[in-house]
């Protein structure tokens, strides 16, 4: 081979593995095995090795380790890299953002407001990593805050941190801040290389990527596979950007990863609010997190606000314990969704942890289930943070004595054996057979709740009796029950305090006509709220009702193309077509017909003005919240009311809020409306302007 030619193969290589590195650790979707991957590796050493003038020094190759260092040496950072101060409660929470708040109204223009970000906090230890022209040229420990150690030689075998920034005019500095970490995955295969090697397995991943970074030989970190998420910044020069989301965009453009999943809030409330849903996704992290961190967006506003002596007074974090416990997976068990989707169930030995028992954990997907490498048998370590439910975490591998077989997902549905098939680009397995019974129970469950037809009575417990006495097939046939046959039904209960003495109960006749007098009144609310409520892929209670709001007749629906649908506001393609392909199925149609002929109500009011005239509502185009109790409204009232006259019911205040009705104990909302001079008004107030319209 020409120079030229071994130039342009090693160039070529080099590109290869950064490509794959980059699916592997970023995107979680590699497209090459892990033996392929090492001969692309193994290819570039050697024709390093033998025309060391072609290496760089960012090349693929510095990452597997470089010569043992003598010892850490301590560096001062540019700016102090500063601890976040914690709370443990939403009060605590609440409280110390409303302090940030206040401190900073009086520096804001007229029209600014306050905008707060929510990531998670994941539990690793802190570094700084420093790009000067685009390369990566230091990397320090936390410290103490002023001084850290040097760690660039374990650092730069971090495959998921490139050795170069992807940008052909890279800025002069860019000191990147964040949180070195290991997955739960990662921490299972070290111990059973610890097991092999007769040493001691590390008890979590926060412990051993602390020991990690600070050894001397890099070749050892490298075996590690630590990681990184970039969540701040330190020093820059040359980096365009205002405020944090603009700045997570453009580390993820310089193919550096960012912390994921961040959520940009525009109040207290909201952010509040928010903070459920940040923790729903919580056990399908393949990482672990101790808390939640808050963060206002602006950068001007937070060098208004500066810094304390050791944190930063524009960041507060919201800290929860971990929990956790070993125990043995027993069984593993899939469970059918109301929409089809089948999730797979741990059931373990039962094991205390915080306070309860626990037996069962979600496996969430056939991936997680392959990416943990769980197996019946295995113990496992569980944890609990917080109200979080119950996560399986990892394996303790190196405890696996016994050749376990690999779990095999099921091909076939386990309720109805129609064959599963997973969702195009996706993670989740369906059953996609309508008439699975184990979907018809989730349904109906769904579908008496209060998110759906809100039918008092109608729980799981009532439906699993229904459906047992085959007095049920469909929600249909919910409108077809009598008083006289559910009053006689009974069903097995536990004697009260003798565990294993069971009597027959009877359903009663008072159960039977309430049950009765709530499965009727909910014939009438509506084809939007219906809908929401039969288990339509996509279709919740705002989307029903923003459709519903231009179709408002079954039959005006059922005419309606998806891309007639698609072009409704906040709608979109996906949605649209989940639901015309519901209504042109043959299992919907028959769902809506059953519904109908059972003398449900298949409309909403038709509106009372055209397009034209919406626009010259009184509130037309104007965002309104209600807070506080009203005397002459109840939320639901006050909501369709201000949407009757033309305007957007919103939940919280935000700078474009244009008035707050106040009630009694208005509260937080009025302060914070205050605070931003969005108009505030009586509930009567509202009326003498709007009632008489």
């Amino acid at each position: 081979m020409t120079d030229h030619s071994i130039q342009q193969r090693i160039d070529q290589l080099v590109e290869q593995i950064r490509y794959h590195d980059r699916l592997y650790y970023q995107d979680a979707a590699p497209e090459i095995s892990d033996l392929q991957y090492d001969q692309l590796l193994a290819e570039l050493v050697g024709l390093e090795q033998d025309h060391p003038e072609f290496a760089a020094s960012d090349s693929p190759t510095q990452r597997v380790g470089g010569d043992v260092v003598e010892h850490l040496v301590s560096v001062e950072h540019r700016a102090p890299m500063l601890s976040i101060d914690n709370t443990y409660s939403r009060t605590e929470l609440r409280a110390a953002m409303q302090r940030i708040e206040k401190s900073l109204a009086p520096s804001l223009a007229e029209g600014d407001a306050v905008v707060w970000v929510m990531e998670y906090k994941i539990d690793g230890v802190a570094g700084s990593i420093r790009y000067e022209d685009g390369h990566l040229a230091l990397a320090l420990t936390r410290g103490n805050g002023v001084l850290g150690d040097d760690i660039t030689h374990n650092v730069r075998t971090i495959r998921d941190l490139p050795l170069r920034l992807e940008t052909e005019h890279p800025p002069a500095v860019a000191e990147l801040r964040g949180e070195i970490y290991m997955t739960d995955a990662d921490l299972a295969d070290l111990n059973v290389r610890q097991a092999e090697a007769g040493a001691e397995p590390y008890k979590n991943t926060r412990n051993v990527t602390a020991g990690t970074i600070r050894l001397l030989d890099p070749k050892i970190a490298a075996a590690r596979k630590l990681r990184f998420f970039c969540h701040g910044s330190g020093e820059l020069m040359g980096v365009d950007a205002n405020n944090h989301m603009e700045f997570l965009d453009w580390v993820r453009r310089m193919g550096v990863p960012a912390t994921p999943n961040v959520v940009r809030l525009e109040s207290i409330e909201e952010a509040l609010d928010a903070v459920a849903k940040l923790e729903e996704g919580m056990p399908d992290l393949p990482f672990e997190v101790d808390g939640i961190v808050f963060k206002i967006d602006s950068f001007a506003q937070r060098e208004t606000l500066g810094v304390r002596s050791k944190s930063p007074r524009w960041v507060i974090a919201y800290k929860f314990e971990r929990y956790e416990a070993t125990t043995r997976l027993e069984a593993i068990e899939v469970q059918v969704g109301k929409t089809g989707t089948i999730t797979p169930v741990a059931y373990l030995t039962p094991v205390d942890i915080a306070g309860t028992t626990v037996s069962r954990a979600s496996l969430h997907n056939a991936d997680e289930i392959e990416r943990l490498d769980v197996r019946v048998g295995d113990l496992v370590v569980v944890e609990k943070a917080g109200k979080i439910i119950p996560k399986v975490v990892r394996v303790e591998k190196h405890l696996r004595t016994d050749e376990l077989p690999v779990y095999e997902f099921p091909t076939a549905c386990p309720e109805c054996a129609e064959p599963l098939t997973r969702d195009e680009g996706g993670v989740y397995i369906r059953c996609t057979n309508p008439l699975c019974p184990a979907q018809l129970r989730q349904r109906l469950v769904y579908f008496g709740s209060r998110a759906g037809m809100d039918i008092d009575g109608l729980g799981e417990e009532v439906v699993d009796l229904l459906l047992q006495r085959n007095l049920v097939a469909s929600f249909a046939d919910l409108y077809r029950l009598d008083t006289d046959t559910l009053a006689e039904l009974t069903w097995p209960r536990q004697r009260k305090g003798k565990a294993d003495e069971m009597i027959n109960v009877q359903f009663g006749r008072k159960n039977a006509e309430n049950l009765v007098a709530g499965i009727d009144a909910s014939r009438t609310r509506g084809l939007a709220r219906v809908l929401a409520s039969i288990s339509i892929r996509h279709v919740g209670p705002r989307v029903a009702k923003l459709i519903t709001a231009k179709y408002w007749t079954l039959a005006q629906l059922q005419a309606a193309t998806a891309e007639e649908i698609a072009s409704i506001h906040e709608i979109g393609e996906r949605i649209a077509e989940s639901l015309t392909g519901f209504l042109h199925s043959n299992h919907g149609g028959q769902v809506l017909a059953d519904l109908q002929s059972a003398g449900v109500v298949l409309s909403e009011p038709e509106p009372q003005v055209t397009a034209v005239d919406q626009d010259n509502l009184p509130l037309a185009g104007k965002i309104v919240v209600a807070t506080g109790t009203l005397s002459h409204y109840t939320r639901d009232q006050i909501k369709a009311r201000i949407e009757e006259l033309g305007g957007r019911a919103a939940s919280s205040v935000s700078k474009n809020t244009d008035f707050l009705i106040a009630g009694e104990k208005a509260g937080s909302k009025r302060n914070k409306a205050e605070s931003l001079g969005v108009e505030v008004i009586s509930e009567d107030e509202f009326r003498a302007r709007y009632e008489s319209l």
